[in-house]
């Protein structure tokens, strides 16, 4: 059952990576493919919580304009920022 749950969660995240910029779905797919699964719970909830954000406000963010408050989001915000590399 836990099997089918995580299967269903990471469809869903999936989904929600799906964004109206490609640059934002490959950044956030390649997250959650690469990362999600590796950080702590809070830095994974931070991540979902940024996934409920505009995309002009998630690009600010990856590109500097704005800094989040949240420290759990600007470590998932910097992992972004890197995941090309």
């Amino acid at each position: 059952m836990a099997n089918l749950m995580d299967t269903q969660r990471v469809y869903t995240l999936r989904w929600r990576c799906r964004r109206g910029m490609k640059e934002l779905d490959v950044l956030l797919t390649r997250y959650l493919e690469r990362d999600y699964y590796k950080v702590p719970p809070a830095q994974r909830q931070a991540f979902e919580s940024l996934l409920e954000m505009a995309d002009p406000d998630i690009l600010d963010y990856i590109l500097g304009r704005k800094m989040p408050e949240n420290r759990e989001l600007s470590l998932v915000i910097a992992r972004l920022s890197v995941a090309g590399d």
